[in-house]
C-alpha cells in the first residue's frame, strides 16, 4: 500500500507520482507551500496542488489523467457556428488576475471553490514570470469566458476556465488550441475527467503515459517568443 508523505518546508522535493495513495484522484503529498519554485516543480513531475481553503494544502497525480491532444480537438456543429459568426472577441494574456477571479466565483452547481487568494497569488506570480497564462473571451467590453494554466516546454497544464454566456468557455478552448497548435504543442492536460472535457476531444491515459509525455516534452523548447498578450487572434474560418 502507497503512503502520504509530508512535504518539508526548507526543500522542494515531491514523492514519485507512482506512490500516490490508490484512489481515483491519486493524492500524492501534503503541506508545503505555493511558492512559484513548488508550484514549477509539481508541475514538472505530473502533480498539481488543489485543496480547499482552510485546508493544509493537497498535492494530486491523477491515474489515469484527462489530456487533449490538440489535433484531436472536437468541435461540434453548434460551436463552429458559434466560432464562425464572430460574436466574441479572444485575447490571451490581458487580464490573468481577473480570469483567475472569475474561474473562483460561485457557480450553480458548486458551494465553493478551491481557487483561494493564496491560489491566486502564487499563479499570479507565474504569470509575471511567463508560465502562467490566461484566455479572454469578450463580449463588447465585457469578460464573459475565459481560461487560465502553465506552460511548460511544448505542454500546456490547464488549471480552470468559467463561461457566463453561451459556449464562451469553449470558444476561449477552441482558440488556445488552435494556437497551440500552430506553436507544436504536443498535449493539454486537464487533469480530471467531466462531460464538458469529453465534448472537446478529451481523453483518458494512463498516468505512466503521461509521465512520459513530460520526460518527451515538458523541457523541449516552445516555438513562440513573442509576449502571448501581443497575439492577434485571427477569426475562425
Amino acid at each position: 500500500m502507497n503512503k502520504l508523505y509530508w512535504l518539508n518546508d526548507d526543500d522542494l522535493w515531491f514523492p514519485e507520482p507512482s506512490t500516490a495513495l490508490e484512489e481515483p484522484n491519486g493524492l500524492v503529498a501534503v503541506g508545503g507551500d505555493l511558492s512559484p519554485e513548488r508550484i514549477l516543480a509539481a508541475y514538472r513531475l505530473g502533480i498539481f496542488p488543489w485543496f480547499n481553503p482552510g485546508d493544509p494544502i493537497l498535492w494530486w497525480s491523477p491515474n489515469p489523467r484527462t489530456v487533449v491532444f490538440p489535433h484531436q480537438l472536437h468541435i461540434s456543429k453548434s460551436l463552429r457556428k458559434t466560432l464562425r459568426k464572430g460574436c466574441y472577441k479572444v485575447t490571451f494574456d490581458n487580464c490573468f488576475e481577473a480570469v483567475m477571479r472569475a474561474c473562483a466565483a460561485p457557480r450553480v452547481y458548486a458551494d465553493g471553490t478551491w481557487i483561494s487568494d493564496e491560489v491566486i497569488a502564487g499563479y499570479c506570480e507565474l504569470h509575471r514570470r511567463g508560465f502562467a497564462h490566461s484566455v479572454e473571451v469578450w463580449q463588447g467590453d465585457s469578460l464573459v469566458g475565459g481560461l487560465y494554466g502553465i506552460a511548460l516546454g511544448q505542454l500546456f497544464f490547464g488549471e480552470s476556465m468559467f463561461s457566463r454566456a453561451t459556449d464562451a468557455s469553449k470558444v476561449g478552448f477552441a482558440h488556445l488550441v488552435r494556437q497551440l497548435t500552430q506553436w507544436d504543442f504536443k498535449v493539454i492536460d486537464c487533469q480530471v475527467a467531466n462531460d464538458h472535457l469529453f465534448s472537446l476531444g478529451a481523453v483518458e491515459i494512463p498516468r505512466e503515459d503521461f509521465q512520459q509525455l513530460l520526460i518527451n516534452f515538458a523541457n523541449e523548447p516552445a516555438v513562440y517568443s513573442l509576449p502571448w498578450s501581443t497575439l492577434t487572434i485571427a477569426p475562425w474560418a
